[in-house]
């Protein structure tokens, strides 16, 4: 008895040691993408892309990750979660190489014409990579974080990630423009992919700390695609895929294309633009904490319903005005707390709604759909883009007006066919009072304690 109680508690130690190094990882992580990832889609336009194939960047994504994440929940089947995760978190890291290299031939005026086809080809390979590691980490930490805080848990990890994420690429957006006045974009894109590299090698360091605890799959946890299919209308976690398919779908026509709206129509800086995108990154540190607490008291379910139902305006409110301080405070911030709120909510449902043995298979068909809608959505985006010849109206303009229309539709259909599935606290009249006064008061300064401690996760 004694050492089963020893056990437990290494064990409880193990993961709450765990869940500070996940954080860590996710800082670094951070940076990478905040430095990399975010400038994919300008480095796109610097090397003189089409809008089209601007668009298809987005759309390689929804097309290559989630297919790879449907191999990568197969190999929970035959290797450790942590043992996938350190091979392709490196095989990932690598693949900056490419990128930096595509900089420095379009700086010495090598190749222009095949440069952007190249970039296409080698995200397409970077987002295999990525996209096979992820059911793995997601099995991962549904088995290290416990259910009753898993939304306070979950935001403050996207808290912290969120916060560094912005100052990185803020910094990164003054580091670009100062290159971009004396004619070195190229390298400055070269120095900042770089910088990826090697924060993402530092990301793959810290999971060999990670404890992973033992996870016992049988036969009976795999459930094929067909399978999936043929029940998606009767079950919460089906229902949910499908809604965010077509959710998703909507959304990505009008978003595979705002770098273009933002940069080639209204020719906006990089500083401007960085600005913009993520000011809604800075609004959402906000509120991450309060709907992490909203949806362990009150379910993910309803906060999912609240947050889809803000964002079919957001393609509208970007094209009313074309002022910086307008998009930064209305468009960015609704789309930036909406879209913050909703994935941590929708990670908390699928959690709840599907079994630890299953939870690998089940969030890479979930992505599977994720990522077609992605795909679909940018493709459709970028024909548009192309083909789309109105008289009375800008056709960007005319895009973005569609994909709103779309979201609203898919909102009204699919929200009412979802379910809470565990009992949780009812939306009463009190609930302003409540909620909102009492639990939400204190959030803000809680959030600021996380992001005062970043310091303490890097220096373990």
């Amino acid at each position: 008895m004694k050492k089963t109680k020893k056990g437990r508690l290494q064990i409880q130690r193990l993961k709450y040691k765990t869940k500070r190094y996940s954080i860590r990882e996710g800082i670094f992580a951070s940076a990478k993408e905040s430095l990399g990832g975010a400038y994919l889609s300008p480095f796109a336009i610097a090397i003189n892309s089409s809008n089209s194939l601007v668009a298809m960047l987005t759309s390689i994504t929804g097309l290559v990750d989630p297919i790879s994440q449907i191999f990568g929940s197969k190999l929970i089947k035959k290797y450790p979660r942590k043992k996938i995760l350190l091979k392709t978190v490196l095989l990932e890291s690598l693949m900056w190489i490419p990128f930096i290299a595509i900089a420095i031939l379009y700086y010495q005026g090598y190749f222009i014409s095949l440069l952007p086809f190249l970039l296409l080809f080698f995200f397409g390979i970077y987002s295999i990579f990525k996209g096979l590691g992820h059911p793995a980490w997601f099995s991962w930490m549904g088995d290290l974080v416990e259910e009753k805080n898993r939304g306070r848990w979950f935001s403050k990890r996207n808290l912290v990630i969120g916060f560094t994420s912005v100052i990185f690429a803020i910094s990164a957006a003054f580091f670009l423009d100062y290159f971009k006045k004396n004619n070195l974009t190229m390298m400055g894109f070269a120095i900042l992919f770089s910088l990826a590299l090697f924060f993402r090698l530092i990301s793959w360091k810290t999971f060999k700390k990670q404890y992973e605890p033992k996870i016992k799959l049988k036969e009976s946890d795999y459930f094929s695609l067909g399978d999936f299919i043929s029940k998606s209308l009767k079950t919460n976690f089906g229902r949910i895929t499908l809604f965010r398919f077509l959710f998703t779908f909507s959304a990505t026509i009008s978003g595979s294309l705002l770098t273009v709206y933002l940069l080639r129509y209204l020719e906006m800086s990089y500083i401007i633009y960085m600005v913009v995108i993520f000011s809604g990154t800075i609004f959402a540190l906000m509120v991450i904490e309060l709907w992490g607490k909203f949806a362990d008291k009150y379910g993910s379910y309803r906060l999912i319903g609240v947050l889809s139902l803000l964002l079919p305006i957001v393609p509208f409110l970007w094209i009313l005005n074309d002022n910086p301080f307008y998009l930064i405070f209305v468009p960015s911030l609704i789309s930036g707390i909406s879209w913050a709120g909703l994935h941590l909510a929708e990670n908390n449902f699928i959690y709840d709604n599907v079994r630890p043995q299953k939870r690998g298979l089940a969030i890479s068909y979930y992505n599977m759909f994720w990522g077609a809608g992605v795909f679909l959505g940018a493709m459709t985006g970028a024909i548009l883009i192309k083909f789309l010849k109105l008289n009375w109206i800008e056709p960007i303009i005319a895009i973005f007006i569609i994909s709103g229309i779309l979201e609203m539709a898919v909102y009204f259909w699919g929200i009412p066919k979802m379910w809470e599935r565990k009992h949780k606290s009812k939306l009463n009249s009190n609930f302003w009072k409540e909620f909102l006064f009492k639990q939400a008061k204190p959030t803000f300064h809680e959030e600021i304690h996380e992001i005062m401690s970043i310091r303490k996760y890097l220096r373990e």
